[in-house]
């Protein structure tokens, strides 16, 4: 399948800096005005003043039906001569590449964000090349897709470039965010036509950045900084904004949450807080097995960011608040951890500024302190931004103190690439994560670490997909397998209790693996995770009965 291909690709040859007269062959390459010199197939492609990178104006564009959206433009270029092509993108699924290129046609793509990415690649021109066309692209089934600032740099083939940037304006609206005890996050307003800002602390210069966002670290406990921004392009450096104050935190915090520790091997559970034909539980009738129960869900309010939790008492059989709040306090006087679950497949929590990242840490924390969760579950199925997450949760940690849990548990498509936006707010926090249990269900065929696709509901769909993230830059310990408790519990994605062990023994043993096998074992592998204890309960509990004592059991 196409999809696989694509990204079975390993960028080489990338050209690290141009050369002088190199130019950009590109026009309209901001899409400033509209549609010029580019062609959509099915007529998908249009433009759109917001979210744009730079300028303006970006290109939309929607695949429909057999239409992967394809929107492409014929550059002049020079014989045997390298360009270096990229685009910002964002939207699932979205493609960047070159055909007609005289030597070897070149492709690059990611698999989605919900902020800007830059796609790189580099293509060769052959001896008698003097056209190619550069194409971006999304793909059969998926949601539109956005480009902006298309770049395709190398010597003039005869065709000229567009006028080159002038100098940006000033950035406005800085302001200082989440503050820690060594660190400050800032933001600010988008500058047309920058490609970078600069950050500077008491005059001095900090730290850059391609967003509108930053974070200063290395800063003092509970002291007061001055801080402004430039904008950048290749034609300058803007004047600076208007300077802000910032002041850190003071060391240390109090600790509201009971603060049971999460074993060494670890199961969760998601408890179901409705009733979906299941089996009606009681917190008090999780097994024993489930060190971490999340409660599933916490609900959206009206406030942007912001939840809160209401107990289905009415479908829960008479289950009182007073009874719940009870069960939570034994629950963890038996040495488990009660966490708030925040989103599911119908979950509706946007964090997607510094105001609802806000609202998020705050509402969180007031259920932590109303209800004595041990922490929270990031279960977002529909989108999430990792720059305000990651904002969300720091805040979060710094209220609660640190022995906050926090787990989440992502599809499969949002941990296929570093790249992706649960990956890096996974990898933003990872001081303070506990645990990811991806969900390996619901998903179909997906790659693994070693470039193959695998198929789901095998032990090697397991074994090669965890070793993304293992590889990745997560640490064992956070990493554990999302399974369905039965054939009930998901669409489509059901193992076997004994493929887990053999996937769990596979990764953190060497034992019991399929064709995968890792280059190296990880015995601080977390442990599992399910849907649901309800679930579960409703097959006899037959899944944790045979994965609990496993995992328990791992080196």
């Amino acid at each position: 399948m196409a999809v696989v291909a694509a990204g079975a690709l390993t960028l080489t040859g990338l050209v690290t800096s141009a050369e002088a007269a190199d130019v950009n062959v590109a026009k309209n390459a901001g899409f400033e005005s509209g549609l010029a010199n580019w062609t959509c197939t099915g007529n998908s492609g249009t433009t759109v003043s917001s979210p744009v990178h730079g300028g303006t104006s970006a290109l939309k564009a929607t695949p429909a039906g057999q239409d992967n959206a394809k929107c492409s433009q014929t550059v002049a270029v020079k014989p045997n001569s390298t360009y270096q092509l990229s685009s910002w993108v964002q939207g699932s699924y979205t493609y960047l590449g070159a055909s007609g290129t005289g030597t070897t046609d070149v492709s690059t793509w990611t698999p989605g964000s919900t902020g800007w990415t830059q796609l790189k690649t580099s293509f060769t021109t052959g001896a008698n090349t003097t056209s190619v066309t550069v194409y971006t692209h999304g793909w059969y089934g998926q949601a539109a897709y956005l480009a902006d600032d298309v770049q395709v740099t190398g010597p003039d083939g005869g065709g000229g470039t567009d006028p080159g940037p002038s100098i940006p304006g000033a950035p406005a609206g800085l302001a200082v965010g989440t503050a820690t005890s060594s660190s400050l996050d800032l933001s600010w307003n988008p500058v047309s036509g920058a490609t970078g800002y600069t950050v500077y602390k008491d005059g001095v210069k900090a730290t850059t950045s391609t967003g509108t966002s930053a974070t200063v670290t290395g800063l003092a406990a509970d002291t007061a900084y001055q801080f402004a921004v430039t904008a950048t392009n290749a034609a300058g450096e803007s004047v600076k904004s208007a300077t802000v104050s910032g002041r850190t935190a003071k060391s240390g915090s109090t600790n509201p949450n009971p603060g049971t520790s999460v074993p060494k091997h670890a199961v969760t559970g998601y408890w179901q807080n409705f009733n979906n034909g299941a089996t009606v539980q009681k917190l008090s009738d999780v097994p024993a097995n489930y060190d971490i129960i999340a409660v599933s869900f916490a609900d959206a309010t009206t406030t942007p960011g912001a939840v809160t939790f209401n107990l289905d008492s009415a479908g829960l059989n008479g289950y009182t608040v007073a009874q719940f709040k009870a069960d939570i306090k034994a629950k963890q006087a038996a040495g488990k951890n009660v966490i708030i679950s925040v989103g599911g497949e119908k979950g509706s929590v946007s964090v997607n500024s510094d105001a609802s990242a806000t609202n998020f840490a705050n509402s969180v924390y007031a259920l932590i302190q109303e209800y004595g969760f041990n922490g929270v579950d990031i279960d977002l199925e529909n989108g999430l931004n990792s720059t305000y997450m990651t904002k969300a949760l720091r805040s979060l940690s710094q209220k609660a103190g640190s022995g906050l849990v926090i787990t989440m548990a992502p599809q499969t498509i949002d941990m296929q690439s570093t790249a992706g936006e649960y990956f890096k707010t996974a990898l933003n926090i990872k001081d303070i994560l506990t645990v990811v249990n991806m969900q390996y269900y619901n998903s179909g065929s997906m790659l693994g670490c070693d470039g193959k696709v695998y198929s789901q509901g095998s032990v090697d769909f397991l074994t090669a997909l965890a070793c993304i993230q293992l590889e990745g830059g997560l640490d064992p310990s956070q990493v554990g397998l999302g399974v369905p408790a039965s054939t009930r519990g998901a669409g489509s994605g059901y193992v076997a209790p004994s493929v887990v062990n053999a996937a769990l023994d596979c990764l953190a043993k060497g034992t019991s693996c399929g064709s995968f096998k890792p280059s190296k074992t990880y015995p601080g592998l977390r442990g599992a995770m399910t849907w649901s204890t309800n679930w579960d309960a409703t097959a006899g509990n037959a899944w944790s009965n045979a994965v609990g004592p496993h995992v328990h059991g791992l080196p």
